[in-house]
């Protein structure tokens, strides 16, 4: 039972090495606001075009930036959730397709 949860221990710690690796992308207003963010859901950077910005009033700006964070963390879940179900369908070989 210990060495199952060492073995877990470890196999999630793998997981996250390998989500901080994957780099995901939120996109508003056709490209005029990227977000991008690893597969942990920690967001590494921000680009708002400058002829956009310029022309963008404040309300805008937080809306659209809304939508882009969003968008980049809906992606982070989904390699989140991929990751972690691969990992348990490794560690417990499906369970007759419970995984």
């Amino acid at each position: 039972m210990f060495d199952k949860l060492m073995q877990a221990q470890q196999k999630a710690g793998e997981v996250k090495q390998r989500l901080d690796a994957i780099m995901v992308t939120g996109i508003a207003e056709g490209g005029k606001i990227t977000v991008n963010a690893n597969g942990n859901k920690v967001i590494e950077s921000i680009t708002i075009d400058g002829d956009f910005l310029k022309g963008a009033d404040k309300e805008q700006l937080e809306e659209l930036l809304v939508i882009a964070v969003n968008k980049a963390m809906e992606q982070a879940d989904n390699v989140s959730q991929s990751e972690m179900a691969a990992m348990t369908k490794e560690m417990f070989g499906g369970l007759g397709g419970l995984f």
